[in-house]
């Protein structure tokens, strides 16, 4: 069995032992990976390292092991005339010191701290009264196997903890800084605030800071989910995890290593473990009343049968009472639970789904009903061109060149879309006055004459009349005019993501229907819903719009996940029961807010968190339920004399 407090209070004290044991293996094994990744001549020397740090873990418990099957051969295969007496007492107490003394001086920091009844002090006694009775291979042998199943534990924690970290922190560990106009290489903790770096083509940044270059173009996915590269210009932030596409760009570091967006992020997930699951804290507390209680009954044990037996033999009875104490510990409980959910925390992780807590799977374990955005997150919001109708007495394609040269003016997603429609930007047209019509459009004066490219509204601002049927299109419509006359329309559209329609489907599967809310016009996200067989939509809604709808589907007794992309979702995903963020680690809002996180982007994570709740959950009572029989049987069996 291994070891975490029995008494809830005693718990910190557990968290800090463990976090101490696992940061050792973590030193060396980040250490080893950076060696690897930057000097590949060092391999074998940090192979090394790494298994010194767990032969120091595993070393009191092998030389104990050694030493106890050592006394058990020469106490049962030989007739060795020397092993006997103080000479047996000292080899077994030689072997039960290197596993003993670390419990022991648990036992007794945590009767310091007020916890009398820790799993500490129940093998301590039962391990000094199995010398006490002689029966020296007992005490050794329980000692033994309890320290032996918590660094098992530690090693689990520690594991499931770099599935996450090895998810999340995607930095190099070291960068290039520019010092007297030298390029010097230096590990990337090490750095400075207000220290330039240079990041190449390819590379991806260290640290937090300002763009010192005119402008760059970096990959934003690990951090925001978006595959559509973002462009920053001088003086815009740039955060640690993103990639630089194009040319080589110097960045002026504002944050410390430690302070940078990914670090804090790191930390979030060291503090999970603050977020019990209910089962989790019940059995804690269950532990609390549980232990004093076997602590009696085994003086019990051990006493009163002085009143009812006719040949009472004090050490038989005490030995009786020693083995129900061993047996009673409530260890197989108070671990089995967080190591469980800490099994699916770490099976999320692998996934690409990050949980900042055990209570969350078991939130998302009960969900009946999940609530999705659209826009980035069951669509790419990447806009690509449906079609192109223009009016007969017009020239299809230059009007496509000259509403591609205006496009051109623009980052705006559409414009993008346009680009990639059209080709090659004709840089011989002469563009004149051109100006953007706040949430309209865009004009121009192109030989003398006016062309604007916006939304309908647009063209109803300078009188302009269309054809009224285009209402309907439910895409994205670009309307267009030229000399104040109607030309024609695009349709745009955002692709659905790959994957949408099958988390649909196996969210049905699971019994949980699914709703969609965004903001984008109701017609285009009845199209998307439709395409995705999404049974209820709303459209045209504002943040606050969507907070009241999720508010009333929860008052129809429905437990609510939220998924959400971006900071306009933060309010509604913190109303949620469980909100969940689709690539949102680029907005603090989310970070703060969100309960799940889906690193991939991807909509079919949505199942398959659920899944993984749902199976750590009955995980967890399968764990419950066989502790409790297991236990109740052989505690009958020791108390009776028959264990």
């Amino acid at each position: 069995m291994s070891g975490s407090c029995c008494d809830i209070n005693d718990e910190l004290e557990e968290e800090k032992k463990l976090d101490k044991l696992s940061q050792e293996i973590n030193s060396v094994r980040q250490n080893h990976h950076h060696e690897d990744h930057h000097h590949g001549g060092h391999n074998h020397e940090h192979n090394h390292e790494h298994r010194g740090s767990l032969w120091r873990l595993f070393f009191p418990v092998i030389i104990s092991t050694l030493l106890l099957l050592t006394g058990l051969a020469l106490d049962h295969g030989t007739t060795s005339a020397w092993f006997h007496g103080w000479v047996r007492v000292v080899w077994y107490l030689i072997a039960y010191l290197p596993v003993g003394i670390p419990v022991m001086k648990e036992a007794y920091e945590s009767i310091r701290n007020g916890d009398v009844f820790s799993e500490f002090f129940l093998m301590s006694i039962a391990t000094i009264g199995a010398f006490a009775i002689q029966v020296y291979p007992e005490a050794v042998g329980v000692m033994l196997f309890y320290s032996l199943g918590e660094i098992f534990q530690t090693l689990a924690l520690t594991k499931a903890r770099n599935n996450v970290k090895d998810l999340i922190d995607q930095r190099p560990d070291v960068v290039h800084v520019l010092q007297d106009n030298k390029l010097v290489e230096v590990p990337a903790k090490d750095t400075r605030v207000d220290q330039i770096i240079q990041l190449k083509p390819g590379e991806r940044l260290a640290l937090d800071g300002i763009l010192l270059s005119t402008q760059g173009s970096f990959d934003t996915s690990a951090l925001t989910g978006e595959s559509v590269p973002d462009t920053k210009h001088q003086g815009d932030q740039i955060w640690a995890g993103m990639i630089n596409l194009q040319s080589l760009v110097e960045i002026k570091i504002n944050r410390e290593y430690k302070d940078s967006k990914l670090s804090q992020i790191l930390n979030m997930v060291q503090d999970a473990v603050a977020h019990k699951a209910p089962t989790e804290l019940f059995i804690r507390k269950f532990a609390r009343v549980y232990t004093p209680i076997v602590v009696i009954l085994a003086i019990a044990i051990c006493l009163l049968p002085i009143l009812f037996v006719t040949h009472y033999v004090f050490s038989e009875w005490l030995y009786r009472a020693l083995i129900f104490l061993v047996i009673s510990c409530p260890c197989a409980l108070v671990i089995s639970i967080p190591l469980g959910y800490f099994g699916g925390i770490g099976a999320a992780s692998r996934n690409g789904i990050l949980f900042k807590g055990s209570n969350y799977l078991d939130a998302l374990a009960k969900i009946n009903q999940v609530v999705v955005d659209k826009t980035g997150t069951m669509t790419e919001g990447v806009f690509k061109v449906q079609e192109f109708h223009i009016q007969p007495e017009f020239d299809k394609d230059d009007i496509l060149r000259m509403v591609n040269a205006l496009e051109s003016k623009t980052t705006h997603p559409i414009a993008t879309a346009i680009h990639e429609y059209v080709g090659e930007i004709d840089n011989e047209i002469d563009l004149r006055d051109v100006n953007e019509v706040t949430g309209l459009g865009l004009k121009c004066i192109i030989n003398g004459k006016e062309l604007l490219v916006g939304n309908l509204k647009l063209l109803e601002k300078y009188k302009i009349s269309y054809d009224q049927n285009i209402q309907s299109i439910p895409l994205t419509i670009l309307a267009l005019a030229y000399g104040g006359v109607y030309v024609g329309y695009l349709t745009i559209a955002d692709q659905i993501k790959a994957g949408a329609a099958i988390s649909v489907e196996e969210l049905k599967r699971l019994g949980v229907p699914t709703t969609m809310l965004s903001g984008d016009k109701s017609t285009v996200v009845g199209w998307v819903a439709d395409k995705l067989k999404i049974d209820r939509y709303w459209g045209d809604l504002l943040p606050e719009d969507k907070v009241s709808l999720v508010k009333k589907i929860q008052a129809e007794n429905q437990s609510v996940a939220f998924v959400g992309d971006g900071v306009n979702d933060a309010p509604v995903i913190a109303l949620s029961d469980v909100g969940m963020a689709m690539g949102a680690l680029g907005s603090d809002a989310a970070i703060e807010t969100a309960h799940v996180v889906i690193q991939d982007d991807l909509p079919t994570k949505i199942p398959m968190a659920i899944r993984i709740s749902r199976e750590t959950k009955k995980i967890v009572w399968q764990n419950i339920t066989l502790a409790f029989v297991v236990k109740a049987l052989v505690l009958i069996m020791g108390a009776s004399g028959l264990a």
